[in-house]
């Protein structure tokens, strides 16, 4: 058996209400700071207000 002693990555998470009208631009400027799109799903309050999820490894 093999045992590795690599330690885990950890994350961050950020979750972030989109407009439907600047959706790309939401979502590239996270991704600009490292951010990854992990899902978009319709808001808990408001279906039709999407919001998305996204992580990022921890410095």
């Amino acid at each position: 058996m093999r045992h590795y002693s690599r330690a885990m990555t950890k994350w961050e998470y950020a979750t972030v209400p989109l407009l439907v009208h600047a959706t790309k631009q939401i979502l590239d400027t996270w991704g600009e700071d490292g951010w990854e799109l992990v899902q978009v799903v319709p808001g808990p309050n408001n279906p039709e207000q999407l919001v998305a999820y996204l992580k990022r490894e921890k410095a």
